[in-house]
């Protein structure tokens, strides 16, 4: 643990670097919304049937569920850095090769591909983040990540919109291939970003640690503060397997089913919004349908923003359990009331939308604070891939439960599933706020472990390179 990285100045390297974790963020919520706008002319165009539009929908995150596992645990293994690039190159090879596609599976492949490439970058842009920021900051920023994915989505939006104006249905293929420029935009952005201080520390490079830190934060750092416990680091080199051990095994499943509730009617909403506002009446057209659903997207980015507040000033277990408990009653009022006006419909929803910004913004937030340096990005990682096993099969099943149940009951299974979370969070969740990273208080507790305030020891201009 280092206190002096905790006790840091804020300064525009971490608004820097901040900026350059949000690339995946921002490409996730724009890769998976923009395929909701690519599907109103891509499903005549291509003759697809309810099942394949599942498929697409649902292939991405597949993709995450495969590769927030498996890239978490290489993160923690070969370094944040290395990899900090190379998902990016992948989501623009994959982009562009969208727009030739030409048959459901080849959809299906690339979208699945994307979606691991996304998932890599969680553990890979927020552990190092987290390894970087002031305590004081982290819940903040932290929890900005979440902004970007929203703003992404709403931005995926609003491109597909232009599109359909301008060049009609028929453009669907330029854009999937849209988020080749976003991607670009954050691999010139994330250029000479450094390696995790912590990460290298805990890897044994002690010096380069020192050395990283003098020259990022402008402050002198002692080697033997950035060392972790050598018994504490053998008994962290299990990896994976030391996730669903004590104390971490309740903090695994509180970390990856709190998320796994929160983004199962929330993708399926977001993929989906056309067709879900269509069954309570909303007028159709492309046009409404695009509007209508960028709508509920843009209150999902506003309400990240209170959320973002209250986070650090009231807590993070008090925002997350009244966040799921006000989130099951817009969706439970629908599920009662399928009939309801498409105005009261979009209502619920926008509140529904709102309401989650209190699990949006600690959807990394928790899994960074509650694991320690070695196994933080194989906590991302895994949290990410549960995650996703409900969103994949949200959005796969979405579609079919509409057709098959109707609304009414497809709203009350959405409304259980935010339930289910909300007991969990009441069970498990744990307060974080102000703590060290990687000094969480022990499972079970709601107490914090504060950081001292130990003044950094400014380095001289001459000494920062």
């Amino acid at each position: 643990m280092s206190q002096t990285i905790d006790n840091a100045p804020y300064t525009a390297f971490h608004r820097r670097l901040a900026l350059a974790c949000s690339g995946g963020p921002l490409l996730d919520g724009y890769i998976l919304s923009i395929v909701g706008v690519a599907l109103i002319g891509m499903r005549p165009d291509l003759g697809l049937s309810t099942a394949q539009v599942s498929l697409i929908g649902a292939a991405a995150l597949v993709g995450m569920f495969v590769g927030g596992a498996l890239f978490g645990v290489l993160t923690d293994k070969i370094g944040r850095e290395v990899m900090y690039t190379a998902d990016l190159l992948v989501m623009v090879a994959c982009s562009v090769l969208s727009f030739w596609v030409d048959s459901v599976w080849a959809i299906a492949v690339l979208r699945f591909v994307l979606g691991m490439a996304v998932a890599a970058d969680y553990p890979i842009a927020t552990s190092l983040l987290a390894e970087w920021l002031p305590a004081k900051h982290r819940g903040r920023l932290l929890g900005q990540q979440i902004v970007a994915w929203y703003a992404g989505s709403v931005l995926a939006y609003v491109v597909g919109y232009l599109f359909l104006e301008l060049a009609g249905p028929g453009s669907w293929r330029w854009m999937l291939a849209s988020s080749t420029v976003l991607c670009v935009v954050f691999l010139v952005i994330r250029r000479g970003s450094p390696e995790s201080p912590r990460w290298l520390a805990a890897n044994g490079r002690v010096g380069d640690a020192v050395r990283v830190v003098e020259k990022h934060l402008g402050v002198r750092v002692d080697g033997r503060e950035l060392m972790p416990d050598p018994a504490e680091r053998a008994r962290r080199s299990s990896g994976l397997r030391l996730l669903m051990t004590p104390p971490y095994r309740r903090r695994t499943l509180f970390c990856g089913l709190f998320f796994l509730c929160q983004v199962g009617p929330l993708f399926a909403m977001l993929t989906f919004g056309p067709q879900i506002l269509s069954s309570f009446g909303m007028p159709g057209g492309t046009v409404m349908e695009t509007l209508g659903t960028g709508l509920i997207s843009l209150v999902f980015l506003l309400g990240c923003y209170p959320a973002l507040r209250l986070v650090d000033t009231k807590g993070r277990r008090p925002v997350i359990v009244w966040s799921f408990a006000l989130m099951t009653v817009p969706l439970a009022l629908l599920g009662v009331w399928p009939t309801a006006p498409a105005a009261v419909a979009l209502t619920a929803l926008c509140a529904y939308a709102f309401l989650c910004g209190g699990p949006n913004v600690l959807d990394w937030t928790y899994p960074n604070e509650l694991f320690p340096t070695e196994i933080r990005a194989t906590a991302v990682g895994v949290a990410t891939s549960v995650s996703r096993i409900g969103a994949a099969v949200g959005t796969y099943l979405l579609p079919l439960s509409l057709t098959g149940l109707g609304t009414g009951p497809t709203m009350l299974i959405a409304a259980g599933t935010t339930a289910l979370g909300l007991l969990v969070c009441v069970l498990w969740a744990e307060e974080t706020r102000g703590t060290a990273l990687g000094a969480a208080p022990a499972a079970g507790r709601t107490g914090t472990a504060k950081t001292s305030a130990v003044p950094a020891q400014r380095v001289p201009q001459t000494a920062r390179g």
